[in-house]
């Protein structure tokens, strides 16, 4: 005969009390965890760098103008206006642009990583040489650059239509420019200094629009088409993987 007082015997007892009681406790956790209806969690994405880049464009503008239209006409004004061009414009262009390419938005990336790059070359050829105002090699880049654009304002017409704007705009500015570097005539320049106004302006509405667009979720400030338009809608991608990713800026 066995004495149920022997600790012997009440020891395993005991721990498979504290077992079976243990297994029931979690799984009437997991029910409930089943249970439990699902939790949408939503990231903020990265932030719109197209504010950023057309206020610097537009600052790098008003350089261009300024030489152009002969308000910078001295050795050392225009070297300084080609150091601030590579030391200023450039280097908030390719912030804008990297944070272009983590957003994801290929032609917004596209159009500023060239403008980023040309910004740095202009301003040093124009730091290093003041004094030469023509350069065949300076009128193919910029000829070579009109035609990059053009695609460009293009497929921005399809999402961005005052993007698309600035874009045709600067490259008829652009144009005017290769063709005096390449030997045109004088008035060719100064079109192009009225031009790089025209794009201070142009760059000024659309830097202020997106701000506005941001804060209030408006997509008609810039006229918005398509998928653009309604990325800004939606406030983000309907991927339930990526929540809080914008497909377009």
């Amino acid at each position: 005969m066995t004495d149920r007082g022997d600790p012997a015997t009440a020891m395993p007892d005991a721990v498979a009390r504290h077992y079976v009681a243990w297994l029931t406790s979690s799984l009437r956790e997991l029910d409930e965890q089943r249970e439990a209806p699902a939790r949408q969690v939503t990231l903020r994405p990265y932030g719109n760098p197209l504010p950023l880049g057309f206020f610097s464009f537009a600052v790098g503008m008003v350089l261009l103008a300024g030489i152009g239209l002969g308000w910078l006409s001295t050795a050392a004004d225009v070297r300084t206006a080609g150091i601030l061009m590579a030391a200023f414009v450039f280097p908030i262009e390719l912030i804008a642009t990297v944070f272009a390419l983590l957003t994801r938005d290929t032609p917004t990336a596209a159009a500023l990583g060239l403008y980023t790059t040309m910004w740095l070359g202009l301003g040093l050829v124009t730091a290093l040489n003041p004094e030469v105002q023509t350069s065949r090699t300076v009128g193919m880049l910029l000829g070579a650059f009109t035609m990059m654009l053009i695609p460009l304002a293009i497929a921005a017409a399809f999402g961005k239509v005052l993007v698309s704007v600035v874009l045709a705009v600067s490259a008829i500015r652009s144009g005017l420019a290769a063709a005096y570097q390449l030997g045109g005539p004088h008035w060719t320049d100064r079109a192009s200094g009225i031009g790089a106004l025209v794009l201070l302006g142009l760059a000024l509405i659309a830097g202020t629009a997106l701000l506005v667009e941001d804060l209030r979720g408006s997509a008609a400030l810039i006229g918005r088409r398509g998928q653009a338009a309604a990325a800004v809608r939606a406030g983000s991608s309907e991927s339930p993987d990526e929540p809080g990713v914008r497909e377009l800026l």
